[in-house]
C-alpha cells in the first residue's frame, strides 16, 4: 500500500512538474542550459514540505543524467551545475549546496552541507587580473556509496564508499573507503573496518554473580 501511494504521488508530481520542465527547455534553448539551470533549481528549492520532495524529484529526474526514484532533496537545496548526479536513495538534508558531483547510492548528506568542485576554483597568481576573472579548476566530485557527510561539512574532494564525514569539517583531500574524519582541515581518526572488527570480535563479558542481598558486608561468614 504504502509504495502504491509512493508511485501515485511520484506521477502526480511528474505531472506537475512537466510544464516547468517545458519552461525550462525554452530558457534552455535560449541562454544555454549551463545558464539556465540554476535558477531554475533555485526556484524548485523553494518549495517546502513534503511536496516540495516529490515536485524536487519530479523535475530533476527530468533534467539530471541521474536521479533515483528515491532520492530526497531537502528544502532550500540548491544544484548549481546540470551534470549532477544522484543515486538510488540519496539524501541531501535542507540548505545544501552541490557543484558538478555525483552522489552514489545511498550517500547521506547532512543539512547545510557544501560540496564544491574542488580548492582551486579561482587562480591567485597575477595580482593585476582580479581573482573572479582567473582561470581555475573544477574537479568533478564524487561521494561514494553509503557515505555519511555530517551538517556543515564544506567538501572539496572525493569521498570514498562507506565513508563518515564529521559535522562541521572541510575536507581537502581526498577521503579514502570507510575513513572516519573531522576537522578543519579534516584528518583521519578511525576506519569503520576498526569499529566493525571490534564489535564482532569483542568477548562475552563474564556473567556478574548474583549479589548477597541478605548479608552484603560479609557478616555471616
Amino acid at each position: 500500500m504504502k509504495d502504491t501511494a509512493k508511485r501515485v504521488c511520484n506521477l502526480a508530481a511528474s505531472v506537475i512538474a512537466t510544464p516547468l520542465w517545458l519552461v525550462y527547455l525554452v530558457f534552455a534553448l535560449l541562454c544555454g542550459v549551463e545558464r539556465a539551470f540554476p535558477g531554475f533549481s533555485q526556484f524548485v528549492a523553494l518549495i517546502p514540505g513534503t511536496s516540495g520532495v516529490y515536485l524536487r524529484r519530479a523535475f530533476y529526474r527530468m533534467v539530471l543524467p541521474k536521479c533515483g526514484d528515491d532520492a530526497f532533496i531537502g528544502f532550500m537545496t540548491v544544484l548549481s551545475h546540470p551534470t549532477a548526479s544522484l543515486g538510488e536513495r540519496v539524501y541531501v538534508g535542507p540548505f545544501g549546496m552541490l557543484g558538478d558531483v555525483t552522489l552514489e547510492d545511498d550517500a547521506l548528506i547532512g543539512s547545510h552541507v557544501s560540496i564544491i568542485n574542488g580548492a582551486r576554483q579561482h587562480g591567485t597568481e597575477r595580482l593585476d587580473i582580479p581573482v573572479r576573472e582567473q582561470r581555475g579548476e573544477y574537479p568533478r566530485v564524487t561521494i561514494g556509496r553509503d557515505s555519511w557527510i555530517g551538517d556543515r561539512s564544506l567538501v572539496m574532494c572525493n569521498v570514498g564508499c562507506q565513508a563518515i564525514v564529521g559535522a562541521g569539517s572541510v575536507v581537502t583531500k581526498p577521503v579514502a573507503d570507510r575513513d572516519i574524519v573531522v576537522g578543519n582541515p579534516a584528518r583521519v581518526i578511525g576506519s569503520r573496518l576498526a569499529i566493525r572488527a571490534t564489535t564482532t570480535t569483542q568477548p562475552t563479558p563474564a556473567p556478574i554473580p548474583p549479589s548477597n542481598q541478605t548479608d552484603p558486608i560479609g557478616l555471616a561468614k
